[in-house]
């Protein structure tokens, strides 16, 4: 009779209408039904939250079942265990008494386990002669074999939704250092906008998230955010796109002007960006970067790297080249260091700049510190060959005047 499912607890401890309900689902269980007791422990684990619990409840939990003998939970062994506070401290890694039982009552109250107390409170088992348990007075583990399907439908819910709250902060930890780092780039390099106002859309939706955000809050922004990333890259692109379309109507024109190579006014400056500045990152992405100056300007304003020339002669830019690899080693530059001077100023600006540096090896401590410096500023758009070539330019000039 299911009456005899119905059972109350021992002293002072309430009966409530809960408890009554959650020992009559347990009563309507599949009475053959069996099941892993550490996958559902495993389960119960996953879904602590929901119920309230604290792992010191989940160690307690853990110890009740270590205490069933077999790895399945079934009827047909009994649910029921009984061991005392003492024995089930001692597996709950030396629990102190009140707080075993304030988690105790946890466990009971998230409908996880049921009590079963006997007529004195005491948990104990009547045998048979041959040993077998007809009767048992303690904790019943029937509410894990009836709810395990419910459990680990949770379990699974919980998992996605926590890897769903992971995957959105991933998402978000990215998208603020896109925006960070674009705004940033804008601002240094000068671009068109109001990039101060959109600094501080950024540091508002920042601020709205607390320590330890929830889901529904990280989800909203970073639904602005990304929006926000939306809008700077679509900014950047148009001004890449005009600045690439004038750039290419200014080298059109510069190409139909320099058709005589031969000409003393090859690379003739007519503004500071031509005279050497280092082109925009941007637009080094976009094309390769242009010999700033003619040769002859060069080996004028650093007559030493002659020197180091095959023959000892430069007439074309490749001895220029090949004289400021040979210089590179003898000023004890590393070739990571000019190698990245050469992807970012270009071949030839990386071989005038080691021709200026020579020129200068009796005033510099480190030159190979001086390089990557210099392609440092260069990367920045804050360093120009155009003030260091004329420096040399005009101390050779004073030099040749003095020796004149």
């Amino acid at each position: 009779m299911r009456n005899a499912n119905v059972t109350t607890p021992f002293g002072r401890r309430p009966m409530t209408l809960a408890l009554v309900k959650g020992q009559l689902e347990t009563a309507d269980r599949n009475p053959s039904k069996a099941v892993d007791k550490w996958k559902v422990f495993r389960d119960i684990c996953e879904v602590k939250e929901v119920f309230g619990l604290q792992d010191r409840a989940l160690a307690v939990l853990h110890a009740l079942l270590s205490f069933y003998p077999e790895a399945d939970l079934s009827d047909e062994r009994g649910l029921v265990v009984f061991p005392s506070n003492a024995q089930l401290a001692i597996r709950a890694h030396g629990i102190a008494g009140t707080t075993l039982r304030r988690h105790l009552a946890a466990l009971v109250d998230a409908g996880l386990v049921q009590r079963r107390d006997s007529p004195n409170g005491k948990r104990y088992a009547h045998r048979n002669r041959g040993g077998e348990i007809e009767e048992a007075f303690g904790f019943s583990l029937a509410p894990l074999v009836a709810r395990a399907a419910e459990l680990a439908g949770l379990a699974q819910q919980v998992a996605e939704e926590k890897l769903r709250f992971k995957r959105a902060k991933e998402a978000l930890t990215l998208c603020r250092r896109d925006v960070r780092k674009l705004v940033s780039a804008a601002m240094e390099e000068g671009a068109d906008g109001d990039w101060a106002a959109i600094e501080d859309l950024y540091l508002a939706l920042i601020a709205r998230l607390p320590r330890l955000p929830r889901q529904d809050q990280v989800d909203a922004v970073l639904e602005e955010m990304q929006l926000l990333r939306e809008e700077i890259v679509n900014r950047l692109e148009m001004q890449l796109k005009t600045e690439k379309t004038d750039g290419n109507a200014v080298q059109n024109g510069q190409h139909i002007q320099n058709s005589k190579p031969d000409s003393t006014h090859e690379f003739k400056p007519r503004s500071d960006k031509e005279q050497g500045a280092m082109p925009r990152p941007e637009m080094r992405r976009l094309a390769e970067p242009p010999k700033a100056f003619p040769l002859a300007m060069v080996l004028k304003a650093c007559p030493e790297i002659r020197d180091y020339a095959p023959e000892g002669r430069i007439t074309h830019w490749r001895d220029l080249l090949s004289a400021a690899v040979t210089v590179r080693s003898m000023l004890g530059v590393s070739p990571s260091a000019y190698q990245e001077a050469c992807e970012t100023m270009g071949p030839e600006n990386a071989a005038v700049a080691m021709a200026c540096i020579l020129e200068r090896a009796g005033h510099i401590n480190s030159p190979g510190g001086y390089l990557r410096d210099l392609t440092r500023k260069a990367a920045r758009g804050e360093f120009g060959l155009g003030p260091m070539l004329m420096a040399a330019l005009r101390a050779n000039g004073a030099a040749e005047r003095r020796t004149g």
